[in-house]
């Protein structure tokens, strides 16, 4: 059974000081911030945020985000580039989540499986005085179970959970209904241009949205890299509508090298090869107990735009199945017939080759 204390109606340093109690004892923590109502534990304990993964449940590789109280405190877990410093020193505390890369010092489950992890500074001085207190980070993650309404309320969050969801939470500090600000613009700056990944009340000069991003790699593994983090924001189209993504770039831009991630992200470990002298190559891919098949595809040697109705394609769109096409601009009219037909999320991939970067321009549509 939870405690559950009304911060408005209760003596600041009790709040804190009992917060800081059930933090130590691995405990999950339910509180108000300038967003909605997060979801608390030590970032650095292992059994805690296993707790924290099991309250969410079907996090599907999904990192949570911590919060700190300040710059210096951030500093001993992620690494701050020039980028992520203007925005901690521009935005926050505030509504938005820096993305950095991680310095492997909080448990697992909590950075990201590609080593970067997401900081929190709130603009909500309960919290900082918590946090400070206890000398370590806090999770920040959203306190609804995946998939449920965002939380304004403690009805909000209670009225989704399970009742086993509801047993693991311990201490529940309640400031009433929030207002209903969106969440918090979560920005990645381990890139050479920072990327938003999801947009909140805050919007940041010189970012690109992650739907339309360009990104420069300057090696076969960064490319592989940023096929996998565009995977992993795709993931819920690709259990429910399924992802086509077009290919386009000359040759040796990096096209086999992008799919090559994509088979990464999914675990596929297959050697993946060119499809070009067989037109596709299929492989069977179960992640998180989501099972589906990339379909790889190279239609440079197709003699006529008319003939890719031959290779099956629309057979393969839908739930769980990835189609990716090296040249799909050789029948794109086609294509986009299909794509709308069967309402498959799609994915424009443009890459580059620039001496020694790689240049990919990215653009999501429904």
């Amino acid at each position: 059974m939870h405690t559950l204390i009304d911060i408005k109606q209760t003596d600041e340093a009790r709040v804190i000081a009992e917060a800081c109690r059930v933090l130590a004892a691995g405990g999950l923590l339910i509180f108000p911030t300038e967003t909605t109502y997060g979801a608390g534990v030590d970032a650095t304990n292992q059994e805690a945020v296993n707790k924290l993964l099991s309250y969410k449940s079907r996090r599907e590789g999904k990192p949570l985000s911590i919060a700190v109280t300040d710059q210096e405190m951030a500093a001993k877990y992620v690494e701050i580039t020039d980028s992520a410093r203007r925005l901690y020193e521009r935005f926050l505390p505030g509504p938005v989540t820096v993305v950095s890369r991680s310095k492997g010092t909080v448990a697992d489950g909590v950075a990201s499986e590609y080593g970067t992890l997401g900081v929190r500074i709130p603009a909500y001085p309960l919290i900082l005085k918590i946090v400070a207190a206890y000398g370590k980070p806090i999770t920040a993650t959203s306190a609804n179970g995946s998939g449920e309404k965002r939380p304004y309320t403690i009805q909000d969050i209670f009225d989704g959970l399970s009742e086993k969801q509801k047993s693991l939470v311990d201490f529940v500090l309640d400031a009433g209904e929030l207002p209903k600000n969106p969440p918090s613009t979560v920005i990645d700056t381990t890139l050479e241009t920072p990327v938003v990944f999801r947009q909140g009340n805050v919007a940041v000069e010189g970012a690109t949205d992650a739907a339309t991003a360009r990104y420069t790699t300057r090696s076969e593994a960064e490319t592989q890299e940023v096929a996998q983090r565009i995977m992993l924001q795709h993931w819920e189209d690709l259990k429910e509508r399924g992802l086509f993504i077009a290919l386009h770039g000359s040759l040796g831009a990096g096209k086999t090298v992008f799919v090559k991630g994509i088979a990464q992200f999914l675990g596929i470990q297959e050697t993946l090869t060119s499809p070009t002298y067989v037109f596709m190559q299929q492989y069977a891919f179960n992640r998180h107990n989501i099972e589906g098949r990339l379909n790889h595809l190279d239609i440079w040697r197709l003699e006529k735009p008319e003939l890719i109705h031959q290779l099956g394609i629309e057979e393969l769109l839908g739930p769980q199945e990835v189609v990716a096409i090296e040249w799909s601009s050789l029948a794109d009219t086609d294509l986009q017939n299909m794509i709308k037909k069967h309402n498959v999320k799609y994915i424009d991939i443009h890459l580059t080759d620039q001496k020694d970067t790689h240049l990919i321009e990215v653009k999501a549509t429904d």
